[in-house]
């Protein structure tokens, strides 16, 4: 597998409690990928010193984090995942597959929960197979991956939005002219927030909230073709 030029970029939160099952699914990948945790304080990173990962220390916010890991990166393609994220050797060889075919493109997966939430949630399944491939709007927990040339183009993630950095992100790479690719194959992420918070409240907030922040910049993506018609 030839992703030996990758960095995979992990933020922490405060209280972290998914993230052995995911480096032990990165485990399969070769000595020289590199994966960055970035931390928000100091006893996430106790644990895991000693394994040869690298780890730093940023302000806590994931948009934050992210970018410190961007920075702090040592290849030229960038892949953010976060800590509940699983990975398998399929998507692997799926990523490999789509970085190959289009190199300068954002490319993502597909979205699975697994069964640690509430039953509806093959609405939400469907609900980002919708968005993501028909609306081209995935979001950050459907595993972004693109160069560090791409990503600093567009500014890396917004650091001053309230919530929705990796929204932003991705119609930042849309009025840049960047591509969206979905690799074919699903990323596995948790549930649990929708059983914890309520299916029904968690759904309608987030669809609420994604609506709100894309209407400007869906104006902005409009008003940018209309200025450079092909």
């Amino acid at each position: 597998m030839n992703l030996g030029n990758l960095s995979i970029i992990i933020p922490l939160g405060p209280y972290e409690d998914q993230l052995p099952a995911l480096l032990d699914d990165l485990s399969v990948l070769g000595p020289d990928t590199e994966i960055i945790l970035v931390s928000c304080g100091d006893k996430p990173l106790a644990p895991i010193r000693e394994t040869g990962l690298r780890c730093i220390m940023a302000a806590q916010g994931r948009a934050i984090q992210q970018n410190a890991g961007a920075k702090a990166a040592r290849y030229d393609l960038l892949w953010f995942l976060h800590a509940d994220s699983r990975v398998t050797a399929e998507m692997l060889i799926m990523l490999e597959h789509s970085l190959a075919e289009a190199p300068e493109a954002l490319h993502y997966f597909h979205l699975k929960f697994r069964k640690d939430g509430p039953r509806g949630m093959w609405l939400n399944e469907w609900g980002t197979r919708f968005r993501s491939q028909i609306l081209k709007i995935p979001f950050g927990d459907q595993g972004f991956c693109l160069s560090k040339k791409q990503f600093e183009r567009i500014g890396g993630f917004p650091e001053d939005a309230p919530y929705g950095e990796d929204h932003l992100l991705v119609w930042y790479a849309r009025q840049a002219g960047i591509s969206l690719r979905c690799t074919g194959t699903a990323l596995q992420t948790s549930a649990r927030k929708y059983r914890e918070q309520g299916w029904g409240a968690l759904t309608l907030k987030y669809q609420w909230l994604w609506f709100k922040q894309a209407l400007p910049e869906m104006v902005k993506l409009i008003r940018g073709k209309d200025a450079n018609p092909l």
